[in-house]
């Protein structure tokens, strides 16, 4: 989920506290109470990499790539993380209208900001609601093309769209380097029976519930940055429509009567 985490919002939290000399006596007052683990046997499968697992990825994006039409709800909360190491969690909502194989409308909401991507199978645009700002720029013929090139080019990487990838074979080797994979097992994600994955990769640790039966969508994601000594963690919940109607007007920008157009910077890399 490496894509995933470049998507985070970056927000740099400062905090300054100053604490009366009355206050800095030893304190009586008894220590917070904290959750702990539920088992004293927790799940181990350090460095196993399991064919179920694997095969349970590459059928849901493979489900999710043959889909006409989808229609996506998700609900998440993003941690940022304060300069003196503090997690702060963010609570946003993300629409998607997808079509294959050219056309997608994304919405990203949150307190903090807003952002809409639009592709209509000519060009993509970068829309910003509340600073009334867009950019447009040309683009490739297809979807996959379109997510690569924005990318390179330009580094945006789309909310969640690793779920489509990982039947590509451009994704082999990304799957030769997990440093595990593996079943947790059964559990109900909003009122769905749904399998529970486990993945590890060098610098990211994330889980999927992928719905059972038929339909093998992605119900649930938890993604949590390993390369930060917080451990910053991506929680969302999915709610699918599989091959709903849409017309070409779903997928056209129109712009505010004060939106401003602007250049997109190019990207250069870390």
């Amino acid at each position: 989920m490496k894509r995933l985490a470049r998507t985070a919002i970056a927000l740099l939290l400062t905090a300054a506290i100053t604490v009366p000399a009355s206050a800095q006596q030893k304190s009586t007052a008894r220590s917070p109470s904290y959750p702990k683990a539920g088992s004293k046997a927790p799940v181990a499968n350090e460095g196993v990499v399991q064919d179920a697992a694997v095969d349970a990825l590459k059928a849901m994006s493979a489900y999710l790539t043959q889909a006409n039409t989808l229609q996506i709800a998700t609900e998440g909360s993003l941690d940022v993380v304060t300069n003196d190491g503090q997690r702060i969690q963010l609570d946003g909502s993300t629409t998607y209208k997808v079509r294959r194989p050219n056309g997608f409308v994304i919405d990203y909401v949150s307190d903090m900001k807003s952002r809409r991507f639009i592709y209509d199978g000519k060009s993509f645009t970068v829309y910003s609601p509340k600073l009334g700002y867009y950019a447009t720029v040309a683009a490739p013929a297809t979807n996959r093309e379109v997510l690569d090139t924005i990318y390179k080019k330009f580094g945006i990487a789309l909310p969640l769209e690793d779920l489509f990838r990982w039947n590509d074979a451009s994704n082999a080797q990304r799957i030769q380097n997990l440093q595990a994979a593996y079943v947790i097992g059964p559990a109900t994600i909003d009122g769905a029976e749904t399998m529970h994955y486990a993945f590890r990769e060098p610098s990211v640790d994330w889980e999927v519930w992928i719905q059972q039966g038929e339909q093998p969508l992605p119900r649930k994601v938890v993604i949590v940055d390993r390369s930060d000594p917080a451990h910053p963690t991506f929680i969302s919940r999915l709610t699918w429509q599989v091959n709903p109607t849409f017309t070409d007007a779903d997928f056209a920008f129109v712009p505010d009567a004060n939106a401003k157009r602007i250049q997109l910077a190019t990207y250069k890399g870390e």
